[in-house]
């Protein structure tokens, strides 16, 4: 009896798990922290052996790439359809920090496998994400019985991904005739749960603000001058409570201009997820759900701008009192920006507002960091709809829709190359990325394998971008 396209698939994946096993544990004993200085040959050293395994995959072309900072790594295998649409993989092989004394039971640089579960830094964020890559490909390869992908397949791997991604952007806009493609997978991402298969349509993104305020040239006593000077502590309360108003809302003048309102069709997607606010709340260490009238908690944290107080100090700190009127207090924001969103108008925005809070007197200075910019896929997009069928066929269970709450540099793809940004991942919850004990479930994994297989011909089949 001759195999499917699936039980190919399948086969090819369990004569060559074992290997695949022993290649992503040689890779992640290899400690690429980039954030720690001491850790920069590691970093290099985990782009040389992604670099080499990559040609040993079958990429015709792999190579290093120098930035500023630590070292990525591309690879490309173009397909032998003239007409294929050409994909491009982001991912990262840069980890976290990680030391026996953080809590961690075994080394975290040395994998162990405990029942279905790979134990070690990295192995869900995101090496182990990055690799699986690496056996779809050969298993796609094997089940078509062609000697290329269907698809003009691009890798970009990244090593700065833990450090913020200081120099992705340069990278990026340097290489993007090399770069271009009509869409982009990124693999640093999870699911829902191990039992309900997710994909993520978008990610929200991120502008962060320190406001300065001034008031006397020096401390002061509050007794000869309190209540006839402006108090700069003073007015940056004020300023904190004016952020939003009682409905929870944003209430920076502008801040909402070109948001991308949820659809009633998404509304209905995430309601349909199996979620307990009872138990997000626990997770959360918190006590209720909060945020802006009208929208539910998944929502919020998902598809809605956001403005939240990181910090906020002034005048004396100490044990017992010191009555005085400080000279300087500060304020730090952050704001989760959706769709529509752009970072300049909203940076403007704040200025502007900031400076109305502040009364005479007081002297403000309001200092940006670089920001990062939304992205959002529509529902209908063909690419997206081939993920979700890969998904699907792997898992063998419906495949719902999530956004991403937090902020990462795959808006900077999408800006740069014009392409639709799409989250292929099966990390889980659990998997305790950034803490101690970080693990990914093997069993995940090589579903995330098994949709890298078939999502090459889905999308060679079912969408052909317009020239």
């Amino acid at each position: 009896m001759s195999q499917t396209p699936d039980s190919a698939v399948h086969a090819y994946i369990d004569r060559h798990r074992a290997a695949f096993l022993d290649d992503l544990a040689a890779w992640l004993r290899i400690p690429s922290v980039s954030a720690q200085p001491e850790h920069a040959p590691d970093v290099r050293r985990s782009a040389d052996w992604l670099a080499a395994k990559l040609t040993e995959t079958g990429f015709p072309a792999a190579e290093v790439w120098p930035t500023a900072g630590a070292p990525a790594v591309y690879a490309e295998w173009p397909s032998d359809d003239p007409e294929a649409p050409t994909v491009l993989v982001y991912g990262h092989h840069d980890v976290q920090p990680a030391a026996r004394e953080d809590g961690w039971d075994t080394d975290p640089f040395e994998p162990v496998v405990r029942g279905d579960r790979l134990y070690a830094r990295g192995a869900a964020d995101d090496k182990g994400q990055v690799f699986f890559h690496t056996l779809g490909v050969r298993a796609h390869l094997a089940a078509t019985g062609r000697t290329a992908p269907a698809v003009n397949l691009k890798l970009l791997i990244e090593g700065e991904e833990e450090s913020g991604s200081p120099n992705f952007r340069a990278l990026v806009e340097e290489n993007a005739d090399r770069l271009a493609a009509d869409a982009v997978i990124v693999s640093d991402t999870g699911m829902w749960s191990e039992n309900t298969p997710t994909v993520c349509t978008g990610m929200r993104g991120l502008a962060e603000c320190e406001i300065r305020l001034y008031g006397p040239d020096q401390d002061i006593h509050s007794g000869s001058f309190g209540g006839a000077v402006p108090n700069p502590a003073t007015a940056a309360a004020r300023l904190v409570a004016a952020l939003h108003d009682e409905h929870g809302r944003v209430a920076v003048p502008g801040f909402y201009d070109g948001v991308v309102e949820l659809t009633e069709r998404e509304r209905a997607l995430f309601a349909e997820l199996p979620f307990d606010e009872a138990e997000w709340l626990r997770t959360a260490k918190s006590h209720a759900a909060h945020g802006e009238a009208g929208y539910s908690t998944l929502e919020r944290i998902w598809a809605r701008p956001t403005a939240e107080v990181n910090g906020i100090g002034g005048g004396y700190q100490g044990a017992g009192s010191k009555t005085i009127i400080p000279s300087s207090a500060v304020v730090k924001l952050s704001f989760r920006l959706v769709a529509g969103q752009d970072l300049g108008t909203v940076e403007k925005a704040v200025r502007d507002w900031a400076e109305l809070q502040a009364p005479v007197g007081i002297r403000l200075e309001t200092e940006f960091s670089p920001g990062t910019r939304p992205c959002l896929t529509p529902l209908d997009h063909p690419a997206l709809k081939s993920v979700a069928r890969a998904m699907g066929r792997a898992f063998q269970a419906p495949v719902r829709f999530t956004r991403e709450g937090g902020s990462g540099p795959a808006a900077d793809l999408q800006e740069v190359l014009g392409a639709p940004v799409l989250f292929l991942g099966i990390s889980v919850p659990s998997d305790g990325w950034h803490a101690p004990n970080e693990k990914v479930e093997l069993d995940l994994l090589f579903k995330g394998v098994e949709t890298s297989a078939h999502l090459w011909s889905d999308l060679a089949e079912n969408w052909r971008p317009a020239p």
